[in-house]
């Protein structure tokens, strides 16, 4: 295939959780550009409305749900919308995610916030994956992204505790081996993006703490935070024909964190 043909997202119809702010709505943004419907999820109607609003800009049709993906009944029905909508789910982007929110070591996390991160972080990645599958293996064909993160795959400690969300995104990466492992064979591939520090709300007002701010960039061997912006191509690449040979593997983009 041609080079602009390899990344043609025209006719496919995605599903972006999470879809309302940060690396969801870049997600969202991506995959219109490159041609597909989206379907803009998040738990904010107000946020996901906004983001579908953006997709149309790129002549695009889209179509904004309010769902909790720690809900399984929500996600069930947030599927049904996409299918009833555009008659087809080829791209989920399984993004919808909470970071600890109040980063503690183990003997001082509360069991609360766990179990609220594990909630949205796996269950919510489980759920959303478990009824895009129903869908796509009907189709004989569909990608899937579950968004991991660098801290699925090494230790956060030497930075900041954040427990939970390394337990919740390292159970995310071995849950994408295993399903790209169950449908190899059923023309669906299903990888991880693992994304270092990019510059969203998900850390609250953490990136609006000089110190903070210094800590990561001095930890990131590329000595800068990316730009939210900067995750659409790893984004295209695994939604599109350019990665059709690829599942069961994680795409680190961290300025190379994991590299040392």
């Amino acid at each position: 295939m041609s080079r602009p043909t390899v990344f043609d997202l025209s006719g496919r119809t995605a599903l972006v959780t999470g879809a309302g702010s940060g690396l969801g709505t870049e997600f969202a943004e991506a995959l219109a550009d490159a041609g597909a419907d989206v379907v803009c999820a998040d738990i904010d109607a107000g946020a996901a409305v906004a983001t579908a609003a953006r997709v149309e800009k790129y002549g695009r049709r889209a179509l904004a749900v309010t769902a909790d993906v720690s809900r399984e009944d929500q996600v069930r029905e947030m599927v049904a919308a996409t299918t009833a909508e555009f008659g087809r789910l080829d791209v989920l982007v399984n993004n919808a995610g909470i970071a600890d929110a109040h980063p503690e070591p183990v003997h001082r996390f509360s069991s609360e916030d766990w179990h609220q991160v594990i909630d949205v972080d796996l269950h919510g990645v489980f759920y959303t994956a478990k009824h895009a599958l129903a869908v796509m293996v009907g189709q004989g064909s569909g990608k899937i992204i579950n968004v991991a993160s660098m801290w699925g795959l090494a230790g956060s400690s030497s930075v900041f505790p954040i427990p939970a969300y390394s337990a919740a995104k390292g159970a995310v990466v071995n849950l994408t081996r295993e399903l790209g492992l169950e449908y190899a064979t059923s023309g669906i591939q299903v990888n991880a993006l693992c994304p270092g520090f990019y510059r969203t709300r998900l850390a609250g007002g953490a990136y609006d703490d000089p110190d903070f701010v210094s800590a990561i960039t001095a930890f990131t061997p590329m000595g800068r935070i990316a730009e939210a912006e900067e995750i659409r191509g790893p984004a295209v690449f695994l939604a599109s024909a350019a990665s059709d040979f690829m599942t069961g593997q994680m795409l680190v983009v961290d300025g190379g964190c994991l590299a040392k």
